[in-house]
């Protein structure tokens, strides 16, 4: 079934003051499905359009991406020290392709998304994405949050490698200056993530504690984790690492998914939830011609006596 993704609204008490907003703005019977593109764009705009084409192919709801400047993401002296950190350089998405990624979202019918890491990168994005997403490792850094909850779009926060406490003053963070209740996304950052270590449990010590929507973002590439996460762990969201063809800078580090691979995952966890129904028992569309063949009562035999005069 479609996953629709509103614009929240900040709702109203019968006296007239603010209360935080609890109507969901993904309103889907299956999970929200986020394919998250990182870095394997290359910096190509025609590269950049393929996942957005893929994402909605495979039967994803949003496609993400992410927005950094090295010199503005890591300090002097990690950039000074590390090769590695200064070739993400080439890694950097131009903020130029915005708003052909938009323009194409929309002719997919499918949502963007875009993680901001400078705080100016907010405002860059606001005229384009339906959603923002704070990464794990900002998590901590309330002032990126604030500038985000203050344009009220949806807000999904990343929890990697974090305590409660450090959850819960993100969720006030949201709320003092929205009224509005970000989305959350338990996950275990390392790439990839070993499966012991997924922690899905978490995902409902996550919801008992902050009452917000939470989802699993996920780094093992293992469908049987995003398998428990939605049917064991009710997770609202998933969100997937993807590369096109192995090709993406990342695919190397081992946490993203192939098309194919995530394609299968996706519409198995679609049809699964569409099996179970309404939960009245009574006989389905696909049983009715076969209820007058059942054994009468009267003699044991099949068709029922008011069907054989029909013969």
């Amino acid at each position: 079934m479609m996953s629709v993704l509103l614009i929240q609204e900040i709702g109203k008490k019968s006296d007239g003051n603010n209360m935080i907003q609890s109507v969901p703005i993904f309103l889907n019977e299956a999970p929200f499905f986020i394919a998250e593109v990182s870095s394997n764009h290359g910096k190509d705009l025609k590269r950049c359009l393929d996942f957005i084409d893929c994402a909605a192919a495979i039967g994803c709801n949003a496609v993400k991406f992410q927005l950094f400047k090295i010199d503005q993401l890591f300090s002097f002296e990690a950039l000074n020290k590390h090769s590695y950190l200064r070739d993400r350089k080439e890694w950097e998405l131009p903020v130029d392709f915005l708003p052909y990624l938009k323009e194409r979202c929309l002719q997919k019918g499918i949502k963007f998304g875009c993680t901001p890491f400078y705080l100016e990168g907010v405002n860059e994005l606001y005229q384009y994405v339906d959603f923002y997403k704070i990464s794990s490792y900002e998590l901590l850094w309330h002032d990126l949050i604030v500038k985000c909850a203050e344009t009220l779009k949806p807000i999904i926060i990343s929890t990697g490698m974090s305590e409660i406490n450090e959850i819960q003053s993100a969720c006030e963070k949201v709320m003092s200056v929205s009224n509005l209740k970000p989305y959350l996304l338990h996950c275990t950052s390392s790439y990839p993530t070993p499966i012991n270590e997924a922690n899905l449990s978490a995902i409902e010590t996550i919801r008992n504690f902050s009452f917000c929507e939470v989802g699993w973002s996920d780094h093992t590439v293992s469908d049987a984790v995003i398998y428990r996460a939605v049917h064991k762990w009710s997770a609202k969201i998933i969100e997937f690492h993807l590369d096109l063809d192995g090709a993406g800078d990342e695919y190397k580090t081992g946490h993203c998914w192939l098309p194919n691979q995530i394609k299968n995952v996706i519409l198995n966890i679609r049809q699964s939830l569409d099996s179970d129904g309404l939960g009245i028992k009574e006989p389905v569309n696909s049983e009715l011609l076969d209820r007058g063949w059942r054994a009468d009562p009267i003699d044991g035999l099949r068709p029922l006596i008011s069907t054989r005069s029909k013969l």
